[in-house]
């Protein structure tokens, strides 16, 4: 079959669930993954045909985009902070607003001559990895409560050339980190369950609810158990970073003050809303 033909059906078939442009940024997603080609490449060879496997790739990617999978995990690789990342059903897909995260990190400690960074809750090991490809300096942790996540999390490590050390623990569970760290960093669950009919389907229908979602009595759980670890596990002017629910910034910032955190920043994102915080102990 003729690319220039599958095209055709692949907009047509998807017309109805997703905007034009979205499913144009799909097709050239798919294009340049499978086969390695650019839109301008594409344009410049109107003949193209598939072969049987390439054929049969695409027509699972078109299944699958009208189950509303997400692209990410179809072609099972993202980008983050313009690093590769591998993607699957047992990590989260990384967030634009988790990279604002990153920089402020990288920002306050780029000149760091030397620097130790726990990730709790590493995921696919976007924001671990990223701080050590960034910061040469650095040694990096990370820990995770899923096996498969710290695996697909290694091979990332592997993939972008940085030494992170990984390690499989529940964090409400912990009685203590075993170690003295400059910054501690989390992206833990905090959508709560009364906030799920807010979310994109496709994100409930494929995404690890066990990285999303905490209960509506109790949604600073992560935070609250967290920073606990992190008062008797920071460094003198060590500093603590959240990415946080949105509608419960005020509160994070009330839960750091009561355990005695400094200086604490309240940051919103791309989007405008409370997304990033940062505390010291001094």
């Amino acid at each position: 079959m003729l690319v220039q033909k599958f095209k055709k059906q692949f907009f047509l078939e998807l017309s109805k669930l997703y905007p034009e442009t979205e499913i144009q940024s799909f097709f050239n997603i798919l294009i340049q993954h499978k086969l390695n080609l650019s839109r301008v490449d594409l344009a410049l060879q109107s003949s193209l045909e598939f072969n049987n496997s390439d054929l049969d790739f695409f027509q699972k990617a078109l299944k699958e985009l009208k189950n509303q999978i997400p692209i990410q995990y179809i072609t099972g690789e993202t980008e983050f902070y313009g690093l590769h990342f591998n993607v699957n059903s047992n990590v989260l897909i990384p967030r634009p607003e988790t990279e604002e995260l990153v920089d402020w990190i990288l920002k306050d400690h780029q000149n760091s001559p030397s620097i130790k960074i726990l990730d709790i809750g590493t995921g696919s090991g976007c924001i671990a990895i990223s701080l050590a490809k960034i910061l040469p300096n650095a040694e990096v942790f990370a820990l995770d409560i899923s096996a498969e996540a710290i695996k697909t999390a290694k091979s990332n490590a592997v993939i972008n050339n940085v030494t992170v050390n990984f390690t499989e623990a529940n964090i409400l569970t912990l009685s203590d980190l075993s170690n003295k760290f400059d910054v501690i960093v989390s992206n833990p669950p905090y959508v709560r369950e009364l906030e799920k009919e807010q979310m994109q389907p496709n994100v409930l229908a494929n995404e690890p609810h066990l990285a999303l979602f905490v209960e509506n009595d109790n949604p600073l759980l992560f935070y609250n158990k967290i920073a606990d670890l992190a008062k008797s596990s920071l460094k003198k002017n060590g500093h603590l970073y959240f990415e946080i629910n949105q509608y419960l910034g005020a509160e994070t910032v009330e839960l750091l003050k009561l355990k005695d955190f400094k200086n604490i920043q309240l940051k919103k994102d791309i989007f405008e809303v409370d997304r990033i915080i940062k505390a010291s102990l001094i």
